[in-house]
C-alpha cells in the first residue's frame, strides 16, 4: 500500500515557510490504518524491549496498537504540566519555538529498554528530548519508529549519529 497518498501536506502550518505532513488523512482510512499499525507492529517485534513510549500526542495513535499487541507496557512522553505525579523534564527546540516534554519517574525501571514511536521525524528536537527522558529514567531507547521521515531535515540523522536505531515507513522532503 501507498501510504504516501494518505499524507495531506499542508503548506504554511503551523508558521509561515513549513510545510506540515498530516496523517489524520491516513488514520481516517480504515485500511490505511490498519496497514501502518500492521508494519509498525512488524518492526517492533524485531526489536528487544520492555516499554514502549510514544511522543504527545500523535504518537499515542501508533504505540497504544503496538503496546496492545505486544503486551507491553505503555508510557506516556507528554507536553509539560500533562502529567499529575512526579515528573522528569526535557526542554528542546523545535522548527517552530521551544517546548517540554515530561515522563513520570516512576515509569521507566533502571535497565529497561524503550522503543520510542512518533508520527514523524523532522528536525529531531522532540525525539532527542525523548531519548534524553528514557536515560534520565534510567532506561535504554531500544530504537525509534516513525511513521514519515522527512529526508531533507537532520532528525533521523542526528539520532542514528548519537547510535540510536531509527526505522520509518514514508519518506517526505521537508520543505
Amino acid at each position: 500500500m501507498d501510504l504516501k497518498k494518505f499524507i495531506r501536506s499542508i503548506p504554511d502550518y503551523p508558521k509561515k515557510g513549513i510545510l506540515f505532513r498530516d496523517i489524520t488523512t491516513l488514520i481516517k482510512d480504515a485500511e490505511a490504518f490498519k496497514y501502518t499499525n500492521d508494519k509498525i507492529i512488524e518492526i517492533s517485534e524485531k526489536i528487544k524491549f520492555d516499554k514502549v513510549a510514544a511522543i504527545e500526542s500523535r504518537g499515542f495513535v501508533f504505540a497504544s496498537t503496538v503496546s496492545y499487541k505486544l503486551k507491553k507496557p505503555f508510557v506516556l512522553l507528554r507536553k509539560k504540566n500533562k502529567l499529575p505525579a512526579e515528573t522528569h523534564s526535557v526542554d528542546f527546540e523545535l522548527e517552530y519555538g521551544k517546548a517540554t516534554i515530561e515522563v513520570h519517574k516512576d515509569s521507566i525501571n533502571k535497565g529497561e529498554k524503550v522503543l520510542i514511536i512518533d508520527d514523524l521525524i523532522a528536525t529531531g528536537g522532540t525525539a532527542e528530548a525523548a531519548a534524553k527522558l528514557i536515560k534520565i529514567s534510567g532506561g535504554e531507547v531500544a530504537g525509534f519508529i516513525f511513521v514519515i521521515n522527512l529526508f531533507d531535515l537532520p532528525g533521523n540523522k542526528l539520532l542514528k549519529e548519537k547510535g540510536y536505531k531509527t526505522y520509518n515507513l514514508i519518506e517526505f522532503p521537508g520543505h
